[in-house]
């Protein structure tokens, strides 16, 4: 086991996305996960039926426990449902992780089109947060909410992205996945001037909640074991389509992957 990952996120109750998404990925990944739990969230493949903030100061406390005593070579984000937890995890990482990279998956809507952010947290995701982030993984639902532009095409996501690589992260991964089309587009851009399109055809499946949420995990499992940053986003995307095509076809809903795709179980 290589590499630690501080994981703040909520907690779904399916298993399938949020915190356990997240420590199922890092683990299948080799490195070791702590987490900071935000929200429980009650929730199934059929949506997400509620939810229950956890107190600013407690996240702030898990935080703060986990880095002084076993510390993280890298730090996720997930859910942040308020501007209160957005302040609280960037107060944490400017005062205890300054130099720790931030990789911060804006959550906003679950799978089922249930709100994960209330709308006054966008302009503290935006002045707070992103300019602290190594990477930020938005779709493009959540990178048009942060734009304020429309995604049509792969030209159009090239020019957003460089328009929140402009609020200050050092890297912008946008994933294209919402695009109609037989081939899915990721487009990552880099505040030193790099840019790449990661491409891959369609798996046609009902299985891809937590998509997401898995992808920005295994990205950060892999940045704490000292991968740059092309080579982490291409080791994630090959896990997260193997756990795509290996889903267990559980539910009723948008079905949870196999996060386990990678480990070999005991005789």
């Amino acid at each position: 086991m290589r590499g630690r990952v501080l994981i703040v996120a909520g907690s779904d109750s399916g298993g399938g996305a949020g915190i356990q998404a997240d420590l199922k990925a890092v683990t299948a990944l080799g490195a070791f996960g702590a987490t900071a739990i935000t929200a429980l969230t009650a929730q199934n493949t059929r949506g997400v039926f509620g939810v229950s903030p956890v107190p600013p100061a407690f996240i702030e406390q898990q935080m703060s426990l986990v880095l002084e005593d076993i510390g993280a070579d890298v730090i996720k984000t997930g859910m942040l449902h308020s501007a209160e937890v957005i302040d609280t995890v960037a107060g944490v990482h400017a005062r205890l992780a300054e130099d720790v990279p931030l990789v911060v998956d804006p959550v906003m809507v679950a799978k089922g089109g249930a709100p994960l952010l209330l709308p006054e947290a966008r302009e503290a995701l935006l002045g707070r947060l992103l300019p602290r982030a190594a990477l930020i993984t938005p779709n493009l639902p959540e990178a048009e909410v942060l734009s304020g532009q429309t995604i049509d095409g792969v030209p159009a996501m090239r020019r957003v992205a460089e328009a929140l690589l402009a609020l200050g992260p050092k890297a912008v991964l946008l994933k294209g996945g919402h695009l109609e089309g037989p081939v899915v587009t990721d487009v990552l851009v880099t505040a030193a001037g790099e840019a790449r399109l990661f491409e891959a055809d369609r798996i046609e499946t009902r299985s891809t909640h937590g998509t997401g949420c898995t992808l920005a995990s295994a990205i950060a499992a892999g940045i704490a074991q000292g991968l740059g940053m092309e080579a982490a986003i291409g080791r994630a995307r090959r896990y997260l389509r193997l756990a795509i095509e290996q889903a267990p076809g559980l539910g009723h809903g948008h079905g949870p992957l196999n996060h386990a795709v990678t480990a070999r179980p005991f005789d």
